[in-house]
Order: structure tokens, then C-alpha cells, then sequence
């Protein structure tokens, strides 16, 4: 069905790629922690909404353009390293504000809409991720399948759906744990501290990452 093969070996593939943690699972551990299901859900959501605006990207050949284009490159990447740096300096800044006034330490009050917003943002802005459906996508396409488009479309569906269920039952787990360290302050200190160092070290990675 649209030159699709190996089909079996694409959802172990991504099953794979999707329990391995890495930076969007302690996004989604973080903002669970910190502001309970919800937050983590909307964190989940907004992390896949961007996965599938790169599919989307890998359909029309956008990625293929990133990849071929070193200024278009670079140009992505530095947006989203410098997005990434200023969301993490907030949060630790709020942190050094708060311990120089001598006040209780809580979380910041983040809208749920900027919990999505951030997770989609932090997708969306890599170039990485979008070399990476660029890459992984083809592999099970035939060479000669008369629907391309159709059938990265469909693949890149099925991943990020089989993505999102997992991200939602991380988000589950790590907000039930959230009880436990909502209580203490100097907990939510340094809940607050290692989202805001997450996001720094994303940015700075974003920014390292070769243009080739």
C-alpha cells in the first residue's frame, strides 16, 4: 500500500525510538512534576503537534531543503538555540529572584497554553528532528511508490500517535509522583532550576549541532 514495505519493522523502529529518553521525555517529567496531569499532557501534545508539523515538512520536501541548505540551516537553528536559552534563563532567574527576596520558593505560574506552546516550539525549532523524519521516514518507502507524500504522511500518522500514547503515559506516572515534591519547597527549587538548565542545554546543543 503506497510502496510502503517492512511495515512491521517501522513500529518496532519507532517503538524503540520513543522509550528512549531524551530531552522531550524530561520535558514531559518536568512539567508533570510541576504542574500535575495536565501540565504533562499539554506538555505531551505539544511536543507530537511539532513531530507532525515536521512530517508534514518531510511530505512537501521542506526538511529535504534544510538539509540541502546550510543558511536555512543555520537560520533554524539559531532561532530555536536562542528560544530555547531565553525560556531556560526565565526559570532560573525566577528562582534566583525569589531565594534574593528571602520568599517561599513555588513554581512559576505557567499557562497551559504556553506548556504547549513551549513543547511545540521546542520541536518545531529543531532542525535536528526534522532530519531526522527526513531520515528515518524513506527508509520505508519504495523508491519507485507513486504516492511519496501519501505515504510519509501515513507513516509519520502512525509514529507520532504511537509517540503521543507513550508521552501521555509518562506524563501519568510522573504526575502522580508530583504529590511528593509539591509539598517542599526547596524540591520545587530545584525542579525549577533543572527545567530551566534543560532548556539552556537544549538551546546550547541546538547551537552545536553541525550544519553538514
Amino acid at each position: 500500500m503506497l510502496g510502503i514495505h517492512d511495515f512491521g519493522l517501522f513500529i518496532l523502529s519507532g517503538l524503540l525510538l520513543n522509550v528512549t529518553p531524551g530531552p522531550d521525555t524530561a520535558y514531559i517529567v518536568g512539567r508533570s512534576m510541576q504542574m500535575g496531569w495536565r501540565g504533562g499532557a499539554l506538555a505531551a501534545l505539544g511536543i507530537c503537534t511539532g513531530c507532525l508539523v515536521h512530517v508534514f515538512a518531510a511530505a512537501v520536501g521542506l526538511s529535504a531543503l534544510l538539509a540541502a541548505s546550510a543558511r536555512a540551516f543555520l537560520a533554524v537553528k539559531w532561532l530555536g538555540a536562542a528560544y530555547l536559552a531565553y525560556i531556560g534563563i526565565r526559570l532560573l532567574l525566577t528562582h534566583r529572584q525569589s531565594s534574593a527576596k528571602g520568599v517561599k520558593v513555588v513554581s512559576p505560574v505557567v499557562p497551559l497554553r504556553t506548556v504547549f506552546l513551549q513543547g511545540a516550539l521546542t520541536n518545531v525549532l529543531n532542525p535536528k528532528v526534522a532530519l531526522f523524519f527526513l531520515a528515518f521516514l524513506p527508509q520505508f518507502v519504495a523508491a519507485d511508490a507513486p504516492q511519496k507524500p501519501l505515504a510519509f504522511l501515513l507513516l509519520g500518522g502512525i509514529f507520532i500517535a504511537n509517540s503521543t500514547i507513550w508521552c501521555l503515559g509518562v506524563a501519568a506516572v510522573a504526575a502522580r509522583t508530583a504529590r511528593r515534591v509539591q509539598s517542599s519547597s526547596q524540591a520545587v527549587a530545584w525542579l525549577n532550576r533543572a527545567i530551566g538548565g534543560l532548556f539552556v542545554y537544549l538551546g546550547i546543543r541546538i547551537a552545536l549541532l553541525d550544519a553538514r
